[in-house]
């Protein structure tokens, strides 16, 4: 008897667990934007770059940590609510804001974070001769004056996928021009020849994009990403 009286018990303690399993409320909003500048998007390599989410009141011991794309898209699921909104110090090729964003989220939002890049990648061409893949681009010095920041280097990258960055891996091959080697930010230059992979030996594209290293700036700014037809 006491056998049947622990089983209906339990039984009844599943199907509790079961109903709040069913009741527990979703978060019903996307938070979606791009980091710009001047309405530009500001292109980055993939969840390299970040900005922090904090909603007060809840206790939270940690932030919500909401990644960039590589195209400079950002995108996070939340619970409607108030949140505060704060990049890291040194995050991103980038200036941020100081101050704090407050966020006062119901339902889908679209926000356009504005930050001021040190450099910009003008006209940026892509070719292919050769097994080779050619670029060129123009560089603009955004941030001047005392906080301004040298180049420290320029670099071609191609990969075989279309994630494409400095730490894209075996899967792509890249070329850079070092500091002393750049004469002229109005006219640089770049080639690099496609490596040969006898897995994918009738791949006829490769996905292509130049990255700007700042000194001092750990994070790259980039091109957006563009395929290269063999």
């Amino acid at each position: 008897m006491k056998a049947q009286i622990y089983i209906l018990l339990f039984g009844a303690l599943l199907l509790a667990s079961a109903c709040e399993l069913d009741n527990f409320q979703e978060p019903d909003a996307f938070f979606t934007g791009h980091i710009v500048y001047q309405g530009e998007p500001i292109p980055v390599a993939r969840n390299q770059v970040w900005f922090e989410l904090w909603q007060p009141g809840f206790g939270l011991s940690a932030p919500i940590d909401v990644a960039i794309a590589q195209d400079g898209s950002y995108s996070s699921r939340l619970f409607s609510g108030q949140y505060q909104l704060a990049f890291l110090p040194g995050e991103g090729p980038f200036r941020a804001p100081t101050d704090t964003i407050f966020l006062d989220l119901n339902g889908d939002e679209i926000m356009e974070l504005e930050v001021t890049p040190y450099y910009m990648i003008r006209t940026p061409q892509f070719s292919h001769s050769g097994g080779t893949v050619s670029a060129s681009c123009s560089l603009d010095q955004i941030i001047t004056g005392d906080e301004a920041r040298e180049v420290e280097r320029v670099t071609l990258i191609i990969n075989r996928t279309q994630f494409v960055d400095a730490n894209s891996g075996g899967e792509g091959s890249l070329a850079q021009s070092n500091a002393a080697d750049i004469s002229d930010l109005s006219r640089i230059s770049l080639s690099v020849d496609i490596p040969e992979d006898a897995k994918k030996p009738d791949q006829g594209y490769y996905f292509a994009r130049i990255g700007v290293k700042i000194a001092g700036v750990e994070d790259m700014i980039y091109t957006q990403v563009e395929k290269v037809s063999l």
